[in-house]
């Protein structure tokens, strides 16, 4: 009955969690069939420990697991070229300009990112996690958090100019 229990609590966090999971992997790695691959390995996971009396604690695991799971398939793929980026601050405009992207522009975009900041912005631009869950997450300090997703965010801006330029203000 405990086993019973954990599966179904399993399957509770991970269905309140679903969609933002595949996005956070989809992100991570830029490529939706590399998402759905280590989702899936996620849920496999989590369902394997749950049948061994041994469920993920809290809906944060899935995130930690997938992201592991996502560095490892990254940094097996095709790595890309380290340049100096460019950097801007960012925007108020910046919302409207994300939402003139394709998903899969800002993925590839964050899947280019060196770690720490590639995870960071994925957490970040998921808008579900506390800076507290993504230090735990991520094993930062604040300050090192901090800093990942302010540089990320002004070398996205930089970026976001070139791609989409902001409309001229009336």
């Amino acid at each position: 009955m405990h086993r019973a229990n954990s599966l179904l609590l399993v399957v509770s966090v991970a269905a309140q969690n679903l969609p933002q999971l595949y996005r956070f992997c989809f992100l991570m790695t830029g490529e939706a069939s590399k998402a759905q691959d280590i989702f899936q390995d996620t849920l496999r996971e989590a369902a394997f420990l749950a049948a061994n009396g041994e469920p993920p604690a809290d809906r944060c695991w899935f995130f930690r697991e997938a992201r592991w799971r996502c560095l490892d398939v990254v940094a097996h793929g095709v790595q890309p070229e380290h340049r100096a980026s460019e950097s801007t601050e960012v925007s108020p405009q910046a919302p409207e300009q994300i939402e003139q992207l394709e998903p899969e522009q800002l993925a590839i975009w964050i899947s280019a990112a060196p770690e720490p900041q590639r995870s960071a912005l994925a957490l970040y631009y998921l808008d579900e996690f506390n800076y507290r869950e993504m230090m735990s997450m991520l094993g930062l300090k604040l300050n090192e958090l901090s800093r990942a997703i302010a540089s990320g965010r002004r070398e996205f801006q930089a970026w976001l100019n070139t791609t989409v330029p902001a409309a001229a203000p009336e």
